[in-house]
C-alpha cells in the first residue's frame, strides 16, 4: 500500500509505523559469535507512437529513441529465457509507458458500471451513492484471471479468450474524488457527523470487483451482460471459519461468531488449486472507532489492541461509525468497536477480530458467501502465495505481515492434496485451509532460516510471560503475538510474495524500512536478512535505514514445501544506479534501478518469467513508479558479503550477509512506468501468456483539490481536466507474442 498523505484528511498509512515492541533480538545478535543486517526528469524519455490514449497510455522505446523490435532476441538469461523488448526509461510524465511494440488499454476504471442497468461514470462525484454497488471500487490492487468454460459456468484454466477476473480494491481515494466537492471532514481526530450518501459509497469502493472478460480483437473487454459480475464490499456478508469461529468473533450481527459483515482494506491477493480467489485484508485496524479508557477493557484486549495498532483514541480512518442519519440498523454502528452494550452479543467490540483475514471467494458462483479463513492467522494481509500442489502432500500457502518490523508466514494444511480437487471450488477450501499448521520465519545469520510453528502445542506459545494464550482461537487471532513468542525475524516491511514454477524457490518483497520505525536502533537492529542503512536525500529531505527496499528468497530443505528449515539469501536490493556500492549492491544500472518493491508475480504461462512491482515515495522525483521483468537465477548464486553501514543508531557498522548474483540489464528491465502519483500493484495473465493486466493505482494521490484541475497532479487515464482514476489495463504485444519473451 502506498504512503497516502491529503490535505484535507491526513491519514497516517499503518504500513509506517511500527507495532511490534517485542523485544526479539536480531539473528546478527545471537550468532554474534560466529558471524563477528519513494521534479524533474533524468534521461531521456523517448515516446514512441506505439499506442496512445488519452493523456496516458503510451509505447516506449530506450534511452537513445531507437526502437526495438517485438522479436528482438536480446540476450539469453535464466531458464533459457530472453527478454526481448528494450528497457523503457524512468520518467515522470503523467503517462502510462510500455514498451515500443507494446499496447496498452485500459479495461476497468474507478466508478465504471459493471452491468448494463447501470449508467456511465460521471467522473465528478454526481453519481448515486446506491449505484455504487453496481460499480468498479477504488485503488485498485491485486487481481487473478479464472479461464472460464464456454458456456462461462466453470472453471476452464487454459482458456485465453474468455475468463472471469477478480480484483481488489484497497481504499476509498481519501481526497474524496468520487464526491462532488470532496468529502466532509474526517479522519481520527474528527467528530463531525458524516452524511450516509458519502459513507455508503466509501464503503462500497471497498472489497472486490468480479467480472467476466473475453478477448475482443487484439485486447480484452468487459462483459456487463454476464451473470458472473459482481461486486464484494465491505457490506457483504462473510462466514468466519477455522478455529477461531464462534469464539472470540461474538457481535450484534452475529451472536453465534459465525458470520461478519464486510472486507476492507484488500491489498494482495492470492488463488487457490481448487479455483478459487483469495483477497486479504491488510491494513484493517485504523478503520473502527474506539473511544474509551482501557480500563474497559481486560488486559489482555489491551495488549491485543496496541500489538494492532487499535487506539482508544480514534473516530476510525473514515469516520463510518458517526453518519449523520441511519437507518436504524447496525450499518453505520458496527464500526464502533467501543463497549457499548451489556454483552459482547449487544455491541461490536469484537469486530476487530472479525477483520485481518484470508477471505476466499468463488469466482463463478455469484450468490456464494465468502469466506473468513482463520486458520491461515490474523494480521495485515499482503497476499496468499501457494506452492504448486503436490499429491499427497500438504498444501501450503506463504503470506507478509505488511508493516514495518513484522514477519513472514506460512500455512500447511492438515489434509493432503488430492487432484480430484483441482477446481472443485470452496468445498475444497473447507477441506484444506480449515485446519493446518501456521509457522513464522526465523532468518538467522549463517543463511539457514527455522519455520516456527505458531500453536499452543509450541511450549515458547504456550508460556509467553507477555500474553497468556487461552487456545488455539486465541493464537490464530493474535497471531502477531504468538510471532513475538516464538522469537520471529522482524522484516522490513514483507509485502508480496512468489513461489518460482521452475524450482520452488520463494521470493518476498521487504519495501522499506526507515529509521523512524525503529530499523538500525538497538530495539530493532540490522541483522543478516535485513542488512543495510544508509542516508537518502530526496530534495530537502533525507531518509534514513533501507531507504529502497529489497527482495528476499528462500529454498525449502529437500525443496518440500512442510518442510520447517530452509535456506535464504537476498536476490536483489532496490538502489539508485548511482548510489555507492554498499547501497547498490546488486548492481543495478539506469536501465533496472528501482525502489521500494511490493508488488510480486512469477508467470505461469511462461515458468522462470518474474514481475517486480513498486511502491515508492523516496525516488518520485527521477521516475513514477514501474513494473520490471526479471529473469531471476537461485538461492545462494552470488556470494556472502559484509555491508559496510554508517551512521546506524545502535552502532553497527559491518553486517554480513548473503547476496544473490549482480543482476544486469540482460535479465532485468525495466517494462512499464506509471503516471503521476500512482503506484504499480497487481498483476495477472491469460494463460497463453499473451496479455497481462496490471493494476494503476491512485494517480494523482498528491492533488490537492477535487474540484480544480488545476490543483490534480494526475488526469490519467482520461487526459484533458478530468479528475484522476485508478484502473486495470490490458498490455499486449503488437505481433501477438507473448509478453516481455
Amino acid at each position: 500500500m502506498s504512503d497516502l498523505r491529503t490535505v484535507n484528511h491526513p491519514v497516517v498509512d499503518p504500513d509506517d509505523i511500527g507495532y511490534n515492541t517485542s523485544n526479539n533480538p536480531s539473528f546478527e545478535q545471537i550468532l554474534e559469535a560466529r558471524m563477528t543486517r519513494r521534479g524533474l526528469l533524468r534521461g531521456s524519455f523517448a515516446l514512441m507512437a506505439a499506442s496512445v490514449l488519452g493523456a496516458g497510455l503510451a509505447g516506449c522505446g530506450n534511452d537513445d529513441n531507437t526502437a526495438v523490435a517485438a522479436n528482438d532476441t536480446g540476450a539469453t538469461g535464466a531458464n533459457g529465457l530472453t527478454l526481448s523488448f528494450n528497457p523503457v526509461a524512468k520518467g515522470v510524465a503523467d503517462a502510462l509507458v510500455v514498451p515500443a511494440g507494446y499496447t496498452a488499454t485500459v479495461l476497468m476504471a474507478t466508478g465504471d458500471p459493471i452491468n448494463n442497468a447501470t449508467s456511465a461514470y460521471s467522473n465528478v462525484g454526481t453519481d448515486d451513492a446506491a449505484s455504487f454497488v453496481s460499480r468498479v471500487g477504488d485503488h485498485h490492487d491485486g487481481m487473478h484471471y479464472f479461464g472460464l468454460n464456454a458456456a462461462g459456468t466453470a472453471i476452464e484454466s487454459n482458456n485465453a479468450t474468455k475468463g472471469v477476473l477478480c480484483s481488489n480494491h484497497e481504499v476509498a481515494e481519501d481526497l474524496g474524488f468520487v464526491h462532488e466537492a470532496g468529502p466532509t471532514e474526517y479522519g481520527d481526530k474528527s467528530t463531525v457527523a458524516r452524511p450516509t450518501t458519502e459513507i455508503d459509497k466509501e464503503v462500497a469502493l471497498h472489497g472486490v470487483t468480479i467480472v467476466e472478460v473475453a478477448k475482443s480483437g487484439t485486447t480484452y473487454q468487459i462483459n456487463r451482460g454476464s451473470a458472473l459480475n459482481r461486486r464484494i464490499t465491505a457490506a457483504t456478508d462473510m462466514e468466519i471459519t477455522g478455529p477461531a469461529r464462534g469464539t472470540m468473533m461474538v457481535t450484534a450481527y452475529s451472536t453465534a461468531g459465525t458470520n461478519t459483515r464486510g472486507t476492507i482494506n484488500n491489498c494482495g491477493n492470492g488463488y487457490t488449486p481448487w479455483g478459487t480467489y483469495l483477497t486479504c485484508e491488510e491494513n484493517w485496524a485504523g478503520y473502527f472507532h474506539r473511544r474509551e479508557a482501557d480500563t474497559a477493557r481486560t488486559a489482555k484486549e489491551v495488549a491485543a489492541f496496541k500489538r494492532y495498532g487499535m487506539s482508544n483514541a480514534t473516530s476510525g480512518r473514515y469516520n463510518w461509525s458517526r453518519p449523520g442519519a441511519t437507518d436504524g440498523t447496525d450499518l453505520y454502528s458496527r464500526w464502533n468497536a467501543g463497549v457499548t452494550g451489556a454483552s459482547a452479543a449487544a455491541d461490536f467490540r469484537n469486530v476487530g477480530n472479525t477483520f485481518g483475514w484470508i477471505v476466499e471467494i468463488d469466482p463463478v458462483n455469484a450468490t456464494s458467501t465468502p469466506k473468513k479463513r482463520t486458520a491461515l492467522g490474523r494480521f495485515a494481509h499482503e497476499g496468499a502465495w501457494p506452492a504448486k500442489p503436490v499429491v499427497g502432500k500438504p498444501v501450503v500457502f506463504y503470506m507478509g505481515d505488511d508493516s514495518r518490523n513484522e514477519y513472514i508466514y506460512k500455512f500447511v494444511s492438515t489434509a493432503l492434496w488430492s487432484a480430484s480437487d483441482a477446481n472443485a471450488g470452496v468445498a475444497a477450501g473447507d477441506k484444506y485451509m480449515d485446519s493446518g499448521k501456521l509457522y513464522a520465519a526465523k532468518f538467522n545469520a549463517d543463511g539457514t532460516g527455522t519455520w516456527e510453528l505458531l500453536s499452543m502445542s509450541n511450549s515458547k506459545v504456550a508460556t509467553y510471560a507477555a500474553y497468556a494464550f487461552a487456545d488455539e482461537s486465541d493464537v490464530v487471532v493474535n497471531a502477531r503475538i504468538a510471532g513475538d513468542a516464538v522469537g520471529a525475524t522482524k522484516m522490513d516491511r514483507p509485502e508480496w510474495g512468489a513461489v518460482n514454477p521452475v524450482n520452488g524457490e520463494v521470493y518476498m518483497t521487504l519495501t522499506n524500512n526507515v529509521s523512524s520505525s525503529g530499523r538500525g536502533s538497538t530495539a530493532v537492529p540490522l541483522d543478516a536478512a535485513n542488512p543495510r542503512y544508509y542516508a537518502d536525500t530526496k530534495g530537502t529531505a533525507t531518509n534514513r535505514g533501507n531507504v529502497n527496499g529489497h527482495i528476499i528468497r528462500w529454498k525449502e530443505a529437500g525443496g518440500d514445501h512442510a518442510a520447517t528449515t530452509f535456506n535464504w539469501d537476498i536476490y536483489l536490493f532496490g538502489a539508485q544506479s548511482d548510489a555507492d556500492a554498499n547501497v547498490n549492491l546488486s548492481g543495478l544500472t539506469a536501465e533496472n534501478d528501482f525502489s521500494s518493491p511490493d508488488g510480486l508475480w512469477f508467470s505461469y504461462a511462461t515458468p522462470g518469467l518474474l514481475w517486480v512491482q513498486t511502491d515508492d515515495g523516496y525516488y518520485t522525483d527521477v521516475t513514477n513508479c514501474m513494473m520490471l521483468a526479471a529473469l531471476p537465477g537461485t538461492v545462494n548464486d552470488g556470494a556472502e558479503t559484509t555491508v559496510t553501514n554508517a551512521g546506524v543508531p545502535s552502532g553497527q557498522t559491518a553486517v554480513k550477509t548473503r547476496v544473490g548474483k549482480k543482476t544486469s540489464s540482460t535479465v532485468l528491465r525495466r517494462f512499464l512506468v506509471g503516471p503521476k502519483d500512482c503506484e504499480i500493484t497487481g498483476i495477472a495473465e491469460t494463460p497463453d501468456g499473451k496479455a497481462i493486466f496490471v493494476n494503476i493505482q491512485h494517480p494523482g494521490e498528491n492533488s490537492t483539490s477535487v474540484t480544480d484541475p488545476t490543483q490534480f497532479t494526475s488526469h490519467w487515464p482520461k487526459g484533458g481536466s478530468a479528475r484522476p482514476q485508478s484502473a486495470t489495463v490490458v498490455i499486449t504485444r503488437n505481433d501477438g507474442g507473448k509478453v516481455a519473451v
